[in-house]
């Protein structure tokens, strides 16, 4: 019979478990010394009271561990054996490997010692634990932002690290005064070290990425379907907006017929280099942004046909060296033809930001592009309407009507919208080839892409981490679970049932429709072998017999789910 000291937390779903324990099965076999008087049942005690300590929900069984839970310390002696698992807790796997040792030798103070430092720790994740990361309304200890804690009890200093998302967090400054403030009231602490750090750069998509994007966290594309509303402008002031928060950022500037992007930023090199070994492009960079445009190449603006210009743009964003980055804003083109539909395939766009002016005609326009990425699954997380007004005389004045940007938001349902003025500055600023930002950061303009900013990082991480877990294998259900993302409804699959659901050429035959693959040739108990994300429309799911099923999120939205499971009991586990 499995034992549990905490029943209540011994249901977690299988992606808790897997962030909170090691992956791997290390068991430690403990022999107690025959030079002391320690036995078998004192030494199990010994482990079970530091892992209470610990936080952590025991079992122990004679048994051999199930294969879903990790062995942590295999005690035994020449009579008896017992194995001592961790169901959930928050300590690293090499401590709890340090003190499972200790507690064979009867050395109760090395023992007191260990309990002292967890307690400790614990005292420290508690009091982190209180500060809620307003994007993912979750504590920073639960999103494993807590990293590297060290607890000096002699000197009463306590040192960790806060790994955040990006490095262009705005509200990274608020976690680190929070994390000083917070741990240093603990009555023991009288020095605090608090560092900060971002996460790796790395994509969402699964897929095989070219080289030259496959380091990238985010795609950023800044679209209008219409020409003169300023979207350039934007594209260039945004990126540098990024830039200024601390992020890694590029600017690609799709339009190869009208680049703007040489006129509106001034670098010493005005001309892109080609590593002569890799056959790679190496941007040209202005104060740390990288730039890549077909106005860099040495030809101007291009005068050719549009499969041509496809293939074009396609060059310039797969095989240039962009690097590690954080954000790659996309100067998209106007229109939603074959042009924007290359970019939106080649590139796995994060999430887009439209830019109108207040006219009508602005709208129509605009709304194309919108309903174009609504198809291609890529979500448009602000409008900005350009142009809107003009202040004089103490008054305010719309020279071209309002109204379209409040419009799109509320036909499309985008969540955030921003204004920005008729000002010279900011037209100067363009021809200039300083952006704005940079040339007056303390303007009004400059504050609203400060707040455009803070908007597309805060969204960015929502659509990540909406992504990442929309659908996860629950080994415990032995289901697939599913969440898409922007639907606040969850559900459960059968894994044969996915497998089986496969709308691919190896399944389906493509000229009749008839499915080749038959029901009893996918066995009842199959398992994913991995689940990830492709994008913002699906996820690559590798079965054991090593075929890669791509399941988009509307189909697995029509297959027939699981009802009423129940959960498992510590007994049936």
């Amino acid at each position: 019979m499995l034992l549990s000291s905490q029943p209540n937390t011994c249901h977690h779903t299988s992606k808790k478990l897997i962030r909170l324990l090691p992956l791997s099965y290390a068991p430690l076999t403990l022999l107690p010394s025959t030079k002391t008087t320690t036995t078998m049942s004192q030494t199990v005690h010994r482990l079970h009271s530091y892992l209470r300590s610990a936080g952590a929900c025991l079992v122990s069984s004679p048994r051999p561990p199930p294969r879903r839970l990790v062995c942590i310390a295999t005690v035994s002696d020449r009579s008896n054996q017992s194995n001592v698992l961790l169901w959930k807790g928050r300590v690293s796997h090499h401590k709890l490997l340090s003190v499972a040792a200790k507690a064979s030798s009867s050395a109760p103070q090395a023992e007191t010692e260990r309990v002292s430092e967890t307690s400790l720790e614990k005292e420290v994740l508690k009091a982190l634990s209180q500060i809620i990361d307003p994007d993912f309304g979750t504590d920073i200890v639960s999103c494993g932002f807590v990293k590297d804690l060290v607890i000096d009890e002699a000197l009463g200093e306590v040192s960790f690290r806060l790994e955040l998302t990006t490095p262009a967090c705005p509200v990274k400054d608020m976690f680190e005064k929070q994390a000083n403030e917070v741990v240093a009231v603990l009555p023991w602490v009288k020095k605090v070290n608090v560092t900060m750090s971002a996460q790796p750069a790395k994509p969402i998509f699964a897929g095989q990425l070219p080289p030259g994007l496959s380091r990238i966290s985010s795609i950023v594309a800044v679209s209008s379907c219409k020409g003169g509303v300023g979207k350039s402008t934007v594209a260039v002031n945004l990126a540098y907006t990024l830039a200024g928060m601390g992020a890694r950022v590029g600017i690609f500037d799709a339009d190869v017929y009208g680049p703007s992007l040489p006129t509106m930023v001034n670098p010493e090199s005005r001309v892109l280099e080609m590593d002569p070994e890799k056959k790679t492009i190496i941007p040209t960079e202005y104060l740390g942004v990288k730039l890549v445009s077909f106005g860099f190449a040495g030809q101007g603006r291009a005068i050719m046909r549009g499969p041509m210009v496809s293939g074009v743009i396609n060059q310039l964003l797969t095989t240039t060296e962009w690097g590690e980055l954080d954000y790659l804003v996309i100067d998209m083109p106007p229109g939603t033809g074959d042009i924007q539909l290359t970019l939106c395939q080649v590139a796995p766009l994060t999430a887009a930001v439209i830019v109108t002016t207040p006219q009508k005609l602005a709208f129509i326009d605009v709304a194309k592009g919108v309903r174009m990425f609504s198809k291609l699954k890529v979500p448009c997380v602000a409008v900005v309407e350009n142009m809107c007004h003009f202040d004089a005389d103490g008054k305010r004045y719309y020279p071209f009507g309002k109204g379209s940007g409040s419009q799109v938001v509320q036909q499309f349902g985008i969540p955030h919208l921003f204004d920005l003025p008729i000002r010279p500055t900011l037209s100067a600023s363009g021809d200039t080839g300083v952006p704005e930002v940079v040339s007056d950061p303390l303007s009004e303009v400059a504050r609203t892409f400060q707040d455009l900013g803070v908007c597309v990082v805060q969204q960015c991480a929502k659509i990540r981490q909406q992504v990442s877990t929309a659908v996860t294998y629950d080994k415990y259900l032995k289901a697939i679970r599913v969440k898409v993302p922007n639907s606040d409804e969850e559900f459960l699959l059968h894994p044969a049932t996915v497998r089986r659901n496969d709308r691919s050429a190896q399944s389906v035959d493509e000229w009749t429709g008839e499915q080749k693959i038959q029901f009893g040739d996918v066995a009842e108990d199959i398992e994913p072998e991995e689940i990830r994300p492709m994008g913002n429309y699906a996820v690559s799911i590798t079965w054991p017999d090593g075929f890669s099923q791509i399941a988009p999120y509307d189909q697995l939205e029509t297959i027939e789910r699981l009802v009423d499971v129940p959960p498992l009991s510590p007994v049936e586990v």
